[in-house]
Formats: structure tokens, C-alpha cells, sequence
């Protein structure tokens, strides 16, 4: 089993609150950090733009990660939600075989 770390943003806490709740329930993630806010830059649409934006780290098995990002997608207000996969290269073993025991294989 391949854990992975999905890292995307939204708008608000409340938003970010309702995707974790909506992963956890569903038993497609093992832990979510929603983090405090921050400020991102970015190029738009040929414009540099600003946000407050909530950093949100998902960790699950690389197997659940195409309902993840189905579920992100569905629940995000932007048009291009910011969808990241970082795979876990290492860890504590321990701690690695709980993101397994506490995801659902798809």
C-alpha cells in the first residue's frame, strides 16, 4: 500500500471543514490538517492575483486518490482547484500502516 499527502486550498475554514468531514466519512482519507490562512499569489487569466486561501493536507492510499480528487473537485468553489499528490517516500512504519487501516481500498 502506497500512502500519498494531496495538498490543495480553499477559500474559507467552513469549506475546508466540509471537504475533510465529507473524505473522512466516506473513509477515503486517514487524517486531513486544514492549516491557518495564508496569503497566495498566483497568474490568472493573464493577472496576478491574490487570496486568502486555507492550506488543506490530505493523507490516504495513491489507490483513492482519483475519488479524492473527484470529491475535491465537486465540493471546491474555484474554477481550478489547486490539486497536488506528493507520494511518502518514507515514515514511521507504524504510523504509515494507519493511514492503510483507515482508508477503504477503491
Amino acid at each position: 500500500m502506497e500512502s500519498i499527502l494531496i495538498i490543495t486550498n480553499f477559500p474559507d475554514r467552513k469549506t475546508a471543514s466540509a471537504l475533510a468531514e465529507a473524505l473522512l466519512g466516506q473513509q477515503l482519507a486517514a487524517c486531513i490538517n486544514i492549516l491557518g490562512p495564508c496569503t497566495a499569489l498566483y497568474r490568472w487569466q493573464g493577472n496576478i492575483e491574490s487570496a486568502e486561501e486555507i492550506p488543506v493536507l490530505v493523507k490516504t492510499r495513491r489507490q483513492n486518490y482519483d475519488r479524492v480528487e473527484q470529491v475535491i473537485k465537486l465540493m471546491h468553489p474555484y474554477e481550478l482547484p489547486e490539486v497536488i499528490v506528493v507520494p511518502i517516500t518514507g515514515g514511521l512504519p507504524a504510523y504509515l500502516q494507519w493511514i492503510a487501516d483507515e482508508t477503504i481500498p477503491l
